[in-house]
């Protein structure tokens, strides 16, 4: 077995030792899932197909969200609490000069996480919401595309908080950073609502944004709101955010590791 193959079990098999908080996680995203369920059925009832919604769809939309959130870290601002803490306390300096690829680690550790969070925190909610509600499934190829746009969704997560952890090389603490983020993030992944009630351009924007490649694009393509060009449309923008933000936390990365030697460690 590989080094990061094995960093990614390591790091799923650590998760799996909280079973208690897991538990806990899918209790508590199921119970909001309905509460959200509830306050999309009371929207849809009033303004039925608004923004190329059904009711149907609205609803499978919220618990897909609710199924997404802790596998994209939709509440992790960072990387790693232990992470950032590191980079404060110097310690960070040993882990960049270890014979392996420092982002690649995270990385690894991060597909871990994701996959636990995946099948034991996202499946509950979505699975419990199928027993009340008349959700809509994939079939097909979409099948495919769904699980192909929610690995993207997990790589583009990963890169969007690594580069809010890095943000701590140079101020020190990066929990201003966290917050912004993690408040783009609410209102931009689709977490708070579906991106299509927002209007024209904002609408526009906002599904063309990093954070809507985390939640909203693997729901569009659920819903099968896209046809066969449409879903390679959104695939390639999600691979396109997953490229550049590697590659800028690569970058980044690099510039941390020379700071670290400037500095002395």
């Amino acid at each position: 077995m590989g080094l990061y193959t094995m960093v990614a079990w390591r790091s799923l098999r650590r998760h799996a030792t909280y079973r208690a908080a897991t538990v806990a996680g899918a209790f508590t995203n199921t119970i909001f899932g309905f509460i959200r369920a509830y306050i999309l059925i009371a929207l849809w009832t009033q303004r039925p197909q608004i923004g190329g919604y059904d009711v149907t769809a609205a609803v499978t939309f919220c618990f897909l969200g609710q199924s997404l959130i802790a596998a994209v870290g939709a509440f992790l601002p960072t990387v790693s609490a232990e992470l950032s803490e590191r980079i404060r306390n110097g310690d960070i300096a040993i882990d960049l000069f270890r014979p392996a690829d420092f982002q690649g680690w995270w990385l690894s550790h991060e597909l871990g996480r994701a996959t636990h969070a995946l099948v034991f925190r996202g499946l509950p909610p979505l699975l419990i919401g199928a027993l009340f509600f008349d959700l809509t499934w994939p079939s097909g190829w979409r099948v495919v595309a769904v699980v192909l746009s929610v690995a993207l969704a997990i790589v583009v997560s990963f890169g969007l908080r690594y580069l809010v952890t890095l943000t701590a090389f140079w101020l020190l603490d990066d929990a201003g950073p966290a917050s912004i983020a993690m408040l783009a993030g609410t209102f931009l992944s689709g977490l708070l609502i579906p991106l299509v009630l927002l209007p024209g351009w904002l609408g526009t924007v906002a599904r063309s944004t990093p954070w809507a490649a985390t939640i909203q694009s693997p729901s569009d393509i659920w819903l099968g709101v896209y046809g066969g060009a449409g879903v390679l449309a959104v695939l390639g923008l999600q691979a396109l955010w997953a490229v550049v933000l590697l590659l800028t936390g690569r970058r980044l990365t690099e510039r941390a590791r020379r700071r670290v030697v400037v500095q002395g460690g």
